[in-house]
């Protein structure tokens, strides 16, 4: 599994980034967690709202800090 937080370093994204590792690490699973500031690459998602949440190349969340648990829901 590949989890991507989309945005620019803020520290919206970095409470999403330590959210996302607490659920992966919770659930016991493995995945990839990669943080994707380039302004393009964000772009090519078409997220406009940051901090933005991708899961295996799906945008799942974007413009909110999801909770560990709503991160939880959307792995499942």
């Amino acid at each position: 599994m590949k989890i991507e937080i989309l945005g620019t370093g803020c520290p919206k994204c970095k409470t999403l980034t330590a959210n996302a590792e607490k659920a992966v690490k919770e659930m016991g699973i493995e995945a990839e967690i990669v943080k994707v500031t380039k302004l393009s690459d964000i772009m090519n998602y078409g997220v406009m709202l940051t901090p933005a949440l991708v899961i295996d190349g799906q945008v799942k969340s974007s413009g909110k800090v999801l909770t560990t648990e709503d991160i939880k829901k959307l792995i499942a």
